[in-house]
């Protein structure tokens, strides 16, 4: 069952999340990675756009119901494959050919954070939606790696803050932060926001890649040394 579609607008790619809460998966995190990389393979695209189909979220995050389900049940090699296919995601969106616009319209709760600071840049309505870290009231820590990724988008003391309490904050806190880029009134001013600038890149691919492969070598190198050994282990919870 598809969990994501691709459609366009010009030479603007649309990856959006259609599974109501978008709750990451091993079904969820292959599908993605999939039209990543199709979106990757097609040079006639200048730009991505991740956006959501739900009117309340665009990503609740870790599908906790499956995931202890799967340890429990002794499909450990889903979860497993599961957490190193997010990392791969991570790793290409890190070294993306083209700029990644994370349109957040609602929602956005754990691993959806990790998604949306992979991401280039981040459009947010104000109007509704809330951006937390569970994981300290779910008693789940953060893959080491995954800690580099958020920090290379959000400052560390509002990360800190975030994660030690739990706390739910709106797009406006976010934005002064500078981890929301921009915010809008309405989920139909932030699709128009998130496409008109999507559609001022018409550089090469090439340089978007190799900026970005620079520029993002220590979280690159923090996913590819600190996860999989934990990944492996199957250390993931206290």
């Amino acid at each position: 069952m598809p969990l994501l579609s691709l459609r366009n607008d010009g030479k603007v790619a649309i990856i959006s999340m259609d599974n109501g809460k978008n709750a990451n998966n091993l079904a969820f995190s292959q599908q993605l990675l999939a039209l990543l990389n199709h979106v990757s393979n097609d040079k006639s695209y200048k730009a991505l756009i991740l956006a959501s189909s739900d009117e309340k979220n665009w990503s609740q995050g870790i599908d906790v119901s499956w995931l202890m389900s799967s340890i429990q049940n002794g499909n450990q090699e889903d979860v497993k494959t599961f957490l190193s296919t997010m990392d791969e995601t991570y790793h290409t969106m890190l070294q993306y050919p083209i700029p990644i616009i994370a349109a957040i319209n609602g929602h956005t709760f754990g691993n959806g954070i990790v998604i949306a600071a992979a991401c280039d840049f981040r459009y947010m309505r104000s109007d509704r939606g809330y951006v937390c870290f569970p994981e300290v009231d779910m008693n789940i820590p953060f893959l080491p790696g995954l800690i580099d990724v958020i920090l290379k988008a959000m400052p560390r003391h509002t990360f800190n803050e975030m994660m030690l309490t739990g706390r739910r904050v709106t797009a406006d806190t976010l934005a002064d932060a500078r981890f929301i880029d921009r915010t809008f009134d309405s989920v139909e001013a932030l699709n128009d926001g998130a496409l008109e600038f999507a559609q001022t890149f018409k550089k090469g691919r090439a340089i978007f890649a190799e900026h970005k492969r620079r520029l993002h070598k220590p979280v690159l190198d923090a996913l590819a040394a600190k996860n999989p050994p934990l990944i492996e282990a199957l250390d993931i919870l206290l």
